[in-house]
């Protein structure tokens, strides 16, 4: 089934159909999103990435005047997801609905909510959009293979770590390259809005910004790129599209994943670490890995807080 899906999403990729945004999931339309201006921090402080979040306070519950509370009303959560990261985040061209590891952790979340899993609006957002949909509004929660960095916790909070992925290396099977070292000058691609672009620019490749990583693909199929470079998680879904790519070199970056949830709501961070808490100890967590990532299940990453 996997491998059938795989060559399904791939074909989707060359035909460079998988890009369209889409919402899955509710019957209520989206929230009209407010215009928000993105500022980068001149000086971005240090900062522990893993142990940026807020401890959960007791098991998950809808407190009255929380926001747990404005979304149980509303009758569904909000989330901003990926439609083209095979195992994580995509489109099942079967049956049409988005599902994956990260999309696993929202119906978590939503089945501690309202006690269903499927009260979820997916909204299919680009890297580029996560944290402006944070920001605007036009989303409660982002579940986007998305790495927590000291300067994005400048903008958006975070939950605790849910998975930890390693920057790594995509080429064609007959490629020579060995590391990201050796594509010195060559083009290398990854999406607008990833912090992979910056360690592509680091080894002396040039990078290449695209919308979706299927675009990278692609490209890559296409001879337009030599490499695509991101995560190691990102990249594993790719290869299971085309046999035809292998992952090369050693882990570049630590790269461990958060859910990113607006500044302004801490106790919907508390709530969300709560359900990641239940996750971990009842074995949800292992058997979602084991479904969409790999059959060698290691621990999951240890949570830590900072209050």
């Amino acid at each position: 089934m996997k491998r059938t899906l795989a060559f399904l999403l791939a074909a989707c990729a060359l035909l460079a159909g998988c890009g369209a945004p889409v919402i899955a999931k509710g019957s209520a339309q989206e929230p009209a999103a407010k215009a928000v201006a993105i500022t980068k921090p001149d000086a971005t402080p240090a900062c522990n990435p893993k142990a940026s979040s807020l401890a959960p306070q007791g098991p998950p519950r809808v407190t009255s005047g929380s926001y747990m509370a404005t979304i149980k009303a509303r009758g569904y959560l909000i989330a901003g997801v990926d439609q083209s990261t095979y195992h994580f985040g995509f489109l099942n061209p079967l049956d049409k609905q988005i599902e994956g590891f990260d999309i696993d952790m929202i119906h978590a979340i939503a089945k501690a909510i309202f006690g269903n899993p499927d009260a979820v609006e997916f909204k299919a957002i680009t890297d580029a959009e996560r944290i402006p949909d944070i920001l605007n509004g036009s989303v409660d929660i982002v579940a986007h293979t998305m790495t927590i960095t000291c300067m994005r916790l400048q903008q958006v909070d975070f939950s605790s770590v849910y998975f930890d992925a390693a920057q790594r290396v995509l080429v064609q099977d007959d490629s020579t390259a060995t590391s990201l070292a050796d594509l010195k000058g060559q083009k290398v691609c990854a999406t607008a809005g990833s912090d992979s672009l910056t360690v592509i620019k680091q080894y002396g490749a040039i990078p290449v910004s695209v919308a979706y990583w299927t675009d990278c693909l692609v490209q890559l199929q296409q001879d337009q790129v030599a490499a695509i470079s991101t995560d190691d998680a990102i990249l594993a879904g790719l290869a299971a599209q085309d046999p035809f790519t292998k992952l090369i070199g050693p882990r570049l970056t630590d790269e461990p994943y958060g859910l990113a949830i607006s500044k302004q709501h801490p106790d919907f961070v508390r709530f969300v670490n709560a359900v990641l808490a239940q996750l971990r100890s009842d074995g949800q967590w292992a058997a979602s890995y084991k479904h969409w990532v790999g059959t060698s299940v290691p621990a999951p990453p240890a949570a830590q807080y900072a209050s």
